[in-house]
């Protein structure tokens, strides 16, 4: 089976594709400022993950769905319904809940805590944040924190789920800044790290070199928008 390989696509957005061919997009604004042209107009699609309802991270799902569906939808029972009344073409199975765990596309995807807040931008109240916990066909298991200040339970996080690759925000201001991220990554035990949602405006000051400072021991792994690794 081949290795997975994970795009990052700008922000919060990456593209996953899975040792079985299944092409996973995890919160996809495909018109973030950093996304490269080559990845804004996607031609397929097996499954739509979303960590929480802020615009930039539902961003370009509804579109996506509405050219390529019916796609299936992970996302928190709230916004999943919610993103369905905006028009999102998916699967009438509810979304989870935290703990719970779902499968599309033979790919199961577990939602965890997050410390953050989700809302569609009238307010409408969307769940709360979550983390998503992506197990691969070949067992590969990658955390995607979403956006979320640390927590002692991302311990629990470790314990249970034992990532192999950990994404998480370093941004500041509206998550968890590099020096959270380099506890956050003791806590969960995992010594792979992606960083994300840094550099997309003045705000989000965090970056890389200064997660590395955080975090010895730990490999990680710089992406620019549009870059691929394997996970």
């Amino acid at each position: 089976m081949a290795d997975a390989s994970l795009t990052w696509l700008g922000h919060a957005s990456f593209r996953l594709d899975t040792p079985g061919g299944k092409r996973v997009y995890v919160d996809p604004w495909f018109d973030n400022p950093k996304c490269p042209d080559s990845e804004k107009d996607p031609d397929r699609c097996d499954v739509i993950a979303v960590t929480h309802g802020h615009s930039d991270h539902t961003g370009s799902t509804v579109e996506l769905t509405k050219k390529l569906g019916p796609v299936p939808i992970v996302a928190l029972v709230e916004l999943k319904g919610w993103l369905k009344g905006q028009g999102a073409q998916t699967d009438d199975m509810p979304g989870p809940n935290k703990g719970g765990t779902v499968e599309a596309e033979g790919i199961k995807f577990t939602l965890t805590n997050a410390f953050h807040s989700s809302a569609a931008d009238d307010g409408t109240y969307l769940g709360e944040a979550t983390g998503i916990v992506v197990e691969l066909e070949n067992g590969t298991k990658i955390y995607f924190a979403g956006d979320t200040c640390v927590f002692g339970d991302m311990q629990l996080i470790g314990r249970i789920y034992s990532p192999d690759v950990a994404v998480l925000p370093i941004g500041g201001h509206f998550t968890m800044d590099p020096r959270e991220a380099g506890v956050a990554l003791e806590l969960l035990g995992t010594k792979r790290c992606i960083p994300y949602h840094y550099g997309t405006f003045p705000l989000l000051a965090g970056t890389p070199a200064a997660l590395r400072e955080q975090a010895p021991g730990v490999e990680v792994i710089e992406l620019q928008p549009g870059e691929t690794t394997t996970v």
